[in-house]
């Protein structure tokens, strides 16, 4: 891969996972003033369909313009996971602080844990759709 398609997928996992972690705290704290048990799980729910179609559009972007191999597919789309995860550790890091939490060793032990449970099972979800968008990639050309 050249400089430039390295830089686009670099840019491509910071953008899903500036995304992700917009969607999670927007949510979160649209949860958090609902009225009823509802519109919590509402407003959790939609944080994960944003989260699920920006992980699909990136898996796409992944196999269409830039034409990545499945598995350089999977790295880059579980990358902007855990790139997404790091930054919920850390927004929750910085939101225990000002509240004063007594758990700060739980938070800080999440910078490293929040990435690694979600990038693993992100890569083997990215690789199953990157291998059946390959195979649709290879069938419209044939």
């Amino acid at each position: 891969m050249d400089a430039s398609g390295r830089r686009r997928w670099v840019r491509a996992a910071i953008l899903s996972g500036v995304v992700y972690v917009v969607a999670g705290i927007t949510f979160a704290a649209f949860a958090g003033w609902a009225a009823n048990n509802q519109v919590r799980t509402a407003c959790r729910m939609a944080a994960w369909a944003i989260s699920a179609v920006v992980f699909v559009a990136h898996v796409w972007y992944e196999v269409f313009p830039l034409r990545s191999s499945t598995l350089m597919t999977a790295l880059h789309a579980s990358t902007a996971v855990a790139i997404g995860a790091f930054l919920l550790a850390l927004a929750a890091n910085v939101h225990g602080e000002l509240a004063a939490s007594s758990h700060r060793l739980a938070l800080a032990f999440a910078l490293v844990t929040w990435p690694a449970v979600t990038a693993v099972p992100a890569f083997l979800v990215a690789l199953v759709v990157a291998a059946a968008l390959n195979v649709r990639r290879r069938n419209t050309l044939a």
